[in-house]
């Protein structure tokens, strides 16, 4: 019989913990490394990992399929969740430590999500790949060989969730508290990297989630320190506590910019906008998020001078001689192709 794993209480575990228990059979490392754009977490797994750690992807392992909404990043559904761990060999008794090299903003979707659908074995290492490296532990480029497991029965609702409407009824209330913690110039719209539509819901309060790092992608702050900062933001003496992010790994805020978007088109000439709607100075059509993310608004502009060019060379010109005949036309209904057909794509 084996001795029992000592885990240390709370979400997080520390790198000598984790250095000292990663060969435990029961511990099973977890690369959650994603990026908005420019790099792919499987490419900088390759280059080198925790040993003995696999590699999860936001979008195809810890995501519903993103067609089926809401958000970009909505939640997986129990079953095809369960595969996922089945697939890496975690059962009911494993402790699953989750890191990535942005302070444990990626890994902690993992860790919600362990808590989510009811398996309590859920960390995130503190400090990340960086302190890992920084202790003077290596790298490997291998991928461990794991026997799959049994997959288990889960349920979702361990963890509480808020949908559009319930934030949009908490964020009304007093006695609630809502929660941005994407960065600051998000929040205010100073900047938008994925959204056509910058800004934040109406009545959140602005919580950066690097602010509680002791330095960018570093380790967390002391407990005392965390405290004073969420009692000066309200959230210990609130009733309710909703937090969101987007990208993952929450994506309520653009959801919400969606459906104040849908009001605003509804209400337009009528001179109602709904309470707290936030105000729209100028509409402009969605630009698809991968595109947008990237290109730079100079690269945008440019993209669209271009294709304005091409659409004028393909006007067919007028006839510049005085007296010409008009060109002939073809008589009838047109067919619906050449009816409505759109433009080819630049």
């Amino acid at each position: 019989m084996r001795d029992p794993l000592p885990v240390p209480p709370g979400p997080l575990v520390d790198v000598p913990w984790l250095a000292a228990h990663a060969g435990d059979p029961r511990v099973r490392v977890v690369d959650c490394r994603w990026y908005l754009s420019g790099r792919r977490g499987a490419d900088e797994y390759a280059r080198g990992h925790i040993p003995g750690a696999v590699h999860l992807d936001v979008d195809a392992d810890l995501s519903g399929p993103a067609q089926a909404g809401p958000g970009r990043h909505p939640l997986p559904d129990a079953a095809a969740f369960a595969r996922v761990l089945a697939r890496i060999g975690v059962a009911p008794d494993s402790l699953v430590v989750g890191y990535d090299d942005a302070g444990g903003a990626i890994a902690a979707r993992l860790w919600w999500l362990l808590r989510y659908f009811g398996h309590p074995g859920g960390r995130v290492l503190d400090g990340g790949l960086q302190a890992w490296t920084s202790a003077g532990h290596p790298l490997s480029t291998d991928a461990p060989a794991i026997a799959p497991a049994p997959p288990m029965q889960l349920a979702g609702g361990g963890a509480p969730v808020a949908d559009k409407a319930a934030v949009d009824q908490l964020r009304r209330e007093p006695s609630a508290v809502i929660l941005d913690a994407r960065a600051r110039e998000r929040y205010e719209g100073q900047t938008e990297p994925v959204d056509a539509r910058p800004g934040h819901i109406p009545g959140a309060r602005s919580a950066p989630f690097a602010e509680n790092l002791r330095a960018p992608a570093g380790p967390f702050r002391e407990r005392a320190e965390l405290e004073r900062r969420y009692r000066d933001l309200g959230a210990l003496e609130a009733s309710t506590v909703v937090c969101y992010r987007a990208p993952p790994p929450a994506t309520t805020c653009s959801r919400w910019r969606r459906s104040a978007a849908r009001t605003r088109s509804s209400t337009r000439g009528r001179g109602a906008t709904g309470p707290g709607t936030p105000p729209c100075p100028r509409r402009r059509a969605p630009i698809p998020e991968r595109r947008q993310a990237s290109a730079a608004p100079g690269e945008r502009g440019a993209r669209r001078a271009r294709q304005v060019r091409r659409a004028r060379g393909r006007r067919r010109p007028r006839s510049s001689r005085a007296g010409s005949a008009p060109r002939a036309r073809a008589c009838g209904p047109r067919s619906p192709a050449s009816a409505g057909a759109p433009a080819p794509p630049p």
